[in-house]
């Protein structure tokens, strides 16, 4: 039988074998999932069979009422085949963002695994999520290539400020999984309201959805276990510094992957107070862009990332709302 500690010294040493032993045993069941349960872009999807070919004036494209744009009484006035265009334009616009992120997401966990110790776990779970993420950008590159449009994805300005985050792990690994949320968490929000919406599909956008949410779900949860367990034991300067850029991160990431592409506005001469009324002056858009980070909102909350001053950034940026009720504001270590 193991005595019982002695000190508070003995108590804490205790409690921090315990926790340690807890995230690894989810960076061990994460690793599992990847082998168990994976996905070969070029395998899992029958991308030639008939029913899977991209046409981009099929109506399944066209952009459904409910959506801001979708119900807007100019998309409806257009010609179906344009509304079918716009609607693929939207989806493989994602697409494009989507793997342009994930790019920058592979080359920041490989310089985070470049300096991991032998035997550390997190070693084996990032390779298997930059893996992951490398057919995720292949799947999502040949949808593009089969639409046939002249998709570019992020502003070429923006493109090349993004091209900073993968050294972001070398200055703190804690700013870079607040990234890492920040692309993944918008995305896996707005996928799982479509797939819960019952709406009927493309079924090539359908299957890469599905496929995508799956293991996207895994690298969300390594990014939260790794931040719960870290955050608390940062100095108290940087995790009040990270607790200030944070929103600006958020903020930023959630409008990339949420808002109309400029050059879809400029295809088809999408008028300006159409594009303010759907977009920019939706308060409805404004309220999908604060909803598309709140677990991550949550997190930051339970970790004590989000004192008086810090809310003011989170304002600042749009995307402030008051914690869940039982939210943890205590910013203790935990597994």
């Amino acid at each position: 039988m193991t005595p019982a500690p002695e000190t508070a010294a003995d108590r804490e040493g205790d409690q921090q074998v315990t926790e340690r032993r807890a995230y690894e045993a989810v960076i061990e069941r994460l690793s599992k999932a990847s082998v168990d349960k994976h996905w070969e872009p070029y395998v899992d999807i029958p991308w030639d069979e008939k029913e899977f070919l991209v046409f981009a004036d099929d109506p399944r494209w066209e952009l459904p009422e409910v959506d801001r744009l979708g119900g807007h009484t100019w998309y409806r006035a257009q010609p179906p085949e344009i509304r079918a265009k716009i609607g693929l334009w939207r989806v493989a616009t994602a697409m494009k963002i989507g793997l342009q992120f994930e790019n920058l997401l592979k080359r920041g966990l490989l310089n985070y695994a470049y300096r991991l110790p032998n035997g550390s776990p997190e070693f084996r779970y990032v390779y298997h999520e930059t893996i992951e993420e490398g057919h995720h950008g292949m799947m999502f590159q040949e949808f593009v290539n089969r639409t046939k449009l002249p998709i570019k994805g992020m502003p070429g300005p923006l493109s090349l400020l993004a091209q900073i985050t993968p050294w972001i792990p070398l200055i703190s690994t804690e700013l870079f999984f607040v990234f890492v949320l920040g692309g993944e968490d918008p995305i896996d929000h707005v996928q799982r309201k479509m797939i819960k919406s019952g709406r009927t599909r493309h079924p090539l956008e359908e299957t890469i959805i599905r496929i995508h949410i799956a293991e996207e779900a895994r690298h969300i949860s390594f990014a939260r276990h790794y931040l719960r367990r870290r955050v608390p034991r940062m100095p108290r300067y940087r995790r009040f510094a990270l607790g200030l850029v944070s929103p600006v991160i958020l903020g930023i990431m959630a409008r990339i992957m949420l808002s109309p592409p400029s050059s879809m506005i400029r295809a088809f001469g999408i008028p300006e107070d159409v594009v303010r009324e759907v977009y920019t002056g939706n308060p409805e858009m404004a309220a999908e862009i604060r909803d598309s980070i709140g677990k991550t909102r949550e997190l930051c909350a339970e970790l004590g990332l989000t004192n008086p001053l810090q809310r003011r950034v989170w304002k600042a940026m749009g995307i402030w709302a008051p914690p869940a009720p039982g939210t943890a504001r205590t910013g203790k270590a935990g597994a």
